[in-house]
């Protein structure tokens, strides 16, 4: 992503507390970028290392910046970010001071870290890592000693994250697990709820061959006397969860026991609502999100929230949930970013996020063609994704993200071409001209539409790239 990253030119950064100062220009953007470019140093996210014990002992040193204020936890294989949007707009519509951290970004490191609804500003961004620097140094040191690598660039973000949310400070944290759970530089934290959205087959070479391995492993920020909320999930799946919580003495409250989605229906820009909550129904609220796993996810952060503000047994009230759904965004989730043709961005990248894209596309829109851009990561499963997006995709344009893991666009081409048929395929390395490419082929029809898919990278690179050349008014 560091393409869309040094390309993008920051505006409305700051620290929030102005408005009228959104506008001018960020002096603090060289110094954002500086820190981001002092991350990629460090090994990548896609070779996690499994422990805690670097990431403690930074925090340690720092007195413990993550214990100063309470914690959602939240993991899962897809949803995470959405439902974690949401749990925070939630609070926030609450009036409580949030802090959020997410992964990735698509564009910008700043995403990452929000407080109070905003991306953190360059500023305290860079004023945030001069003060933890030292700190990681010295740790960088003892592990190296020692033979170990240094702190990774989730490792170092997750201090980062953690110390710059009790500067700010903040009431509460939502954080979203990297990767897995028990392993995962956020669980050095105790979150006073754990949340699972649904959990699939995904990152099987670091946790795990099954859904039920996988499950074990996310379980892991289960912390003593929590509480525990989760999606509906695969049977394997919830047993690891339900043991989790019973050797924890935690309370978990699952989809369709405690909590569920009443009904959906399509409206102009999302969707209306009705939700079952652990302690009161909501019903006919709209969403400005689409698809059934948008419902899903919000359900889930409602049973969160209620969770954390009364222990599950105090109804949330009507109006606040009203003006927090009505905010709720998810940037690379079906997001709008062009228009004569429509075109949208998805970051599904692997098939149970395909699949929820699918269906999504096929309940909401009324597209008669759509063409798809599509590069997916080495370590994903590419005949999993395009075999969930063949039947509402007409034409394929293949392409290759700037990501050093993308698979070569010679090479996803003819797994797509044994999927779809040659004649449903073009390939084009460039994914800026892939995307023109797209664009051209989609408007020749009266009710075309481009979707860019399967891989974060590539969602990143067309955002960047759509609002450089004006694709939406």
């Amino acid at each position: 992503m560091a393409d869309a990253y040094d390309e993008q030119l920051v505006t409305g950064a700051g620290d929030g507390e102005n408005a009228d100062q959104d506008d001018l220009p960020d002096e603090f953007v060289e110094a954002g970028d500086e820190v981001y470019a002092e991350l990629l140093t460090r090994l990548g996210e896609a070779a996690p290392q499994p422990r805690l014990s670097a990431t403690r002992k930074v925090v340690e040193l720092l007195g413990d910046p993550h214990h100063a204020y309470p914690i959602i936890h939240i993991t899962g294989t897809n949803g995470k970010t959405s439902t974690s949007r949401i749990t925070e707009g939630i609070l926030r519509a609450y009036g409580l001071r949030t802090g959020l951290f997410t992964s990735p970004h698509l564009e910008r490191l700043n995403e990452r870290i929000v407080i109070d609804g905003k991306p953190i500003s360059n500023e305290a961004l860079a004023a945030n890592w001069a003060d933890i620097s030292p700190f990681i140094g010295l740790v960088d040191a003892e592990l190296t000693g020692a033979g170990e690598p240094r702190l990774t660039f989730f490792e170092a973000l997750t201090v980062l994250a953690y110390a710059s949310f009790a500067d700010a400070p903040i009431d509460v944290g939502v954080i979203e697990v990297g990767m897995g759970g028990e392993w995962d530089s956020t669980n050095v934290a105790d979150g006073q709820v754990a949340v699972f959205t649904p959990i699939s087959l995904d990152h099987t070479a670091r946790l795990g061959n099954t859904v039920a391995e996988i499950a074990r492993t996310k379980s892991g920020i289960v912390k003593p006397a929590a509480q525990v909320v989760t999606a509906r999930q695969e049977p394997e799946a919830f047993a690891e969860l339900k043991r989790a919580a019973e050797l924890s003495e935690s309370n978990l409250v699952a989809e369709g026991e405690n909590f569920s989605v009443l009904s959906t229906s399509v409206a102009v820009g999302g969707q209306m609502v009705s939700i079952k909550g652990i302690a009161g129904t909501y019903r006919d609220i709209f969403l400005p999100l689409y698809g059934s796993h948008q419902a899903q996810n919000a359900a889930v952060a409602v049973a969160a929230v209620e969770s954390f503000l009364g222990g599950g047994a105090t109804a949330l009230v009507d109006d606040v949930l009203v003006e927090a759904f009505a905010t709720a965004t998810s940037p690379g989730r079906l997001q709008l970013v062009g228009t004569e043709p429509t075109v949208l961005v998805d970051a599904a990248h692997n098939p149970g996020g395909a699949i929820a894209l699918a269906a999504a596309v096929k309940e909401y829109f009324s597209f008669e063609k759509v063409v798809a851009v599509v590069s997916v990561l080495d370590d994903k499963d590419a005949e999993g994704i395009i075999r969930a997006l063949e039947p509402v995709v007409n034409e394929f344009v293949v392409t290759q993200s700037g990501s050093d893991r993308a698979i070569d666009a010679d090479e996803l081409a003819s797994i797509v071409v044994g999927i779809v048929g040659a004649e449903r395929v073009v390939v084009e390395l460039d994914p800026r001209v892939a995307a023109e490419l797209a664009r051209e082929s989609a408007g020749a029809s009266d009710r075309g539409a481009v979707l860019v898919t399967g891989s974060i990278t590539l969602v990143g690179e067309i955002i960047t790239l759509a609002r450089d050349e004006g694709w939406k008014p």
